[in-house]
C-alpha cells in the first residue's frame, strides 16, 4: 500500500462541503468514488480540513493510502478523467508511509473575496459575496489587524467542542480593482472562524461595529449578533502548508 498526497482545486458551489455524507454530493465522497473504480476497491481520502457546503478550493490538500501500478502522472490524469470537471486534482505525489494530511498541517491560509460595486459580476459571482453598500476600507483594515493574535476565538465560530485557542499568523485586507479581499493565516480554524470574521469586519465597515467591540468579544467569548457569518460563496482554501 502506498501513500500518496494530493492536492484539489474545486468549486464548492454544487457541494455539501467536503465530508463524504450519505445521499448527499460532497468532494470527499466524489473523490473517493474516483479512485475506487481506477483500484477497483474502496479508497478513503484524509482532507487536511472540511470545508463548508459552498466553500471553493485552490489548494486543499488530503492523503490515501492504495495499492495501484500506475506512477504518480498517470494516476493524476486517470482521476481528472474521471471527476468533474469543477473538481481538479492539481498535484499528486507518493508521500512518507505515516504522513497524515490532517495531522501533520502546520497552517492553513484562507481567502474571502468581497465584489464592491453596483452590479453583479457574471464572471465572479460564484466565488465572491456582492456587496453594492458603502463600506469604510480603512476601518475594516484595522479591524483585520485585530485577528492576528492568540487567543481564544469562542466568539468568532460556532465551536462548542474544540478547544477555542488559536494562533493567527496573518489576518489583512487589500483592494484589487472592485474586490476587497480578506486573506487570513492560522495554525488551525473553528468552525465557521473564517465567515464570522469576515462577518464581523463587514459590520466595522458598515458602522454597525466598533474596533473596541471586537475586543470586547474576544473578552466576553461569545458568539454575539455582532459577530454574523458571511456567506460561504466567497471564501476559498487558498493553501496548506506541510
Amino acid at each position: 500500500m502506498q501513500n500518496y498526497l494530493i492536492v484539489l482545486s474545486y468549486d464548492g458551489t454544487d457541494y455539501h462541503g467536503w465530508q463524504r455524507q450519505p445521499k448527499k454530493r460532497t468532494i470527499q465522497g466524489t473523490l473517493e468514488d474516483a479512485l475506487a473504480r481506477i483500484a477497483q476497491k474502496k479508497v478513503a481520502v484524509i482532507g487536511a480540513g472540511r470545508t463548508d457546503a459552498g466553500v471553493h478550493a485552490i489548494g486543499q490538500a488530503a492523503n490515501f493510502k492504495a495499492a495501484l501500478r500506475l506512477s504518480e502522472e498517470d494516476l493524476k490524469k486517470a482521476l481528472n478523467a474521471i471527476l468533474p470537471d469543477d473538481i481538479r486534482v492539481v498535484e499528486l505525489k507518493k508521500a512518507a508511509k505515516d504522513f497524515h494530511a490532517r495531522r501533520d498541517a502546520k497552517a492553513k491560509v484562507y481567502q474571502y473575496r468581497i465584489f464592491h460595486g453596483p452590479e453583479k459580476n457574471p464572471f465572479v459571482f460564484r466565488y465572491v459575496l456582492h456587496w453594492p453598500y458603502p463600506l469604510n476600507l480603512a476601518h475594516m483594515r484595522k479591524a483585520a489587524r485585530l485577528f492576528q493574535r492568540q487567543g481564544d476565538f469562542s466568539g468568532f465560530s460556532s465551536n462548542r467542542l474544540l478547544y477555542p485557542v488559536r494562533k493567527v499568523t496573518r489576518s489583512e485586507i487589500k483592494k484589487k480593482g472592485d474586490e476587497i479581499i480578506f486573506t487570513i493565516e492560522a495554525s488551525g480554524f473553528l468552525r465557521y472562524m473564517v465567515r464570522t470574521i469576515v462577518g464581523t469586519i463587514l459590520e466595522v465597515g458598515r458602522g454597525r461595529v466598533s474596533l473596541d467591540r471586537i475586543e470586547e468579544i474576544f473578552r466576553e467569548k461569545q458568539r454575539t449578533l455582532s459577530s454574523p457569518t458571511a456567506p460561504a460563496k466567497g471564501l476559498c482554501l487558498m493553501k496548506v502548508f506541510y
